[in-house]
């Protein structure tokens, strides 16, 4: 994340919003973390590498809190009803779920090698269930318990590749980036059913998307907007969450990415999806970019340095419905602004 602070000061300063020299824009950077300890971290090696030597604040709730901007359910601002919830996965799943399971199947028997060799054993550690089953709990939506822990196992193995581990360290000696792309194809279909359905995306989204909507309208006017995060004339706004408020996002804006070496709409460690305001030159007129960017699984365990010249990996996606007439990149604000505003469901928002 250092790496990551180093490329967004070179690339934020390019487009002069900050200023590469001095501390003179410590208050135009705004950082707000989740209460977890690695997200309180991961702020700060952005701030540490973002103005180096400045004192760039990392705002978080207390310690034990919660933060409704990251998992408002826990936090008690959303409610969902979660049998509706599961009824939407099960929709999902369509009239015949034993389909999901037969496209991911060469994916199970990937991550059993690398757990097994192939060698015989009295069970298989994944065996991919015969039927998979979606039920409502008091706080969440569960499916077959193989799916979760394979999800789980996939991106353990990711952390073990990016930390840079070798030779029998990574994976028992039996993972390649070949088959590690592979298994994280079951990572990426378990997110995309719990996180990206869109029913439990805007329970879970809402109230995120809702604040970063009223901190760009805030950008936009230069006026103070309540519930917007920051205060008016911050350049730069970093939230610093988790890869299930990516999913969320996407699954209720219907973004889609797919960046060199990851699975489709992957949301790896450091991955952030970035809305930037942009002002047409000798006009009012404001319009938005949406951009996901992500190190390569190669620059990850490399630690390679991260410039304007090597770039992490970056895509610009389209919003649904905020697509432009004329092709070009970008959406104006006012549609953007509207589009957003019909994505957010108001039951799960609190100010």
């Amino acid at each position: 994340m250092k790496l990551m602070g180093a490329y967004y000061r070179e690339w934020l300063s390019g487009e002069h919003l900050l200023n590469q020299n001095g501390c003179g824009d410590v208050g135009r950077i705004y950082i707000h973390a989740d209460t977890d300890q690695r997200t309180i971290e991961t702020g700060r090696a952005l701030a540490e590498t973002l103005l180096p030597g400045c004192p760039v604040a990392v705002h978080s709730e207390p310690e034990g809190s919660g933060d409704a901007l990251f998992d408002p359910i826990e936090a008690g601002v959303a409610k969902p009803d979660w049998e509706i919830a599961a009824k939407a996965v099960r929709e999902r799943l369509g009239d015949n779920p034993r389909h999901f399971l037969d496209l991911h199947r060469a994916a199970f028997e990937a991550l059993q090698f690398v757990l097994a060799g192939g060698g015989s054993a009295p069970k298989k550690l994944i065996e991919p269930p015969e039927e998979i089953s979606v039920t409502a709990t008091g706080r969440s939506v569960r499916l077959n318990e193989q799916l979760s822990l394979a999800s789980t196992l996939s991106e353990n193995l990711l952390l073990e590749y990016t930390d840079g581990m070798q030779g029998k360290d990574l994976g028992w000696g039996r993972l390649d980036v070949d088959i590690l792309f592979r298994v994280l194809e079951l990572h990426v279909a378990f997110a995309d059913l719990t996180r990206r359905t869109p029913y439990i995306a805007r329970a879970r989204g809402s109230n995120l998307l809702d604040h970063v909507l009223l901190s760009m309208e805030q950008a936009a006017t230069g006026k103070a907007v309540p519930g917007a995060l920051g205060p008016p004339g911050a350049a730069v706004l970093i939230l610093v969450g988790h890869d299930t408020n990516l999913s969320n996002l996407s699954g209720m804006l219907g973004l889609s990415w797919h960046l060199p070496g990851y699975q489709p709409d992957d949301t790896p460690p450091g991955g952030a999806l970035i809305f930037s305001l942009w002002q047409r030159p000798g006009t009012a007129q404001y319009f938005v970019r949406t951009q996901y960017l992500a190190q390569t699984l190669q620059q990850m365990r490399s630690a390679t340095p991260l410039t304007m010249a090597a770039p992490p990996a970056k895509e610009d996606v389209t919003v649904a419905g905020c697509e432009s007439a004329t092709g070009s990149i970008g959406c104006s604000w006012e549609t953007f602004a509207k589009t957003l505003q019909r994505a957010i469901d108001n039951r799960f928002v609190s100010m």
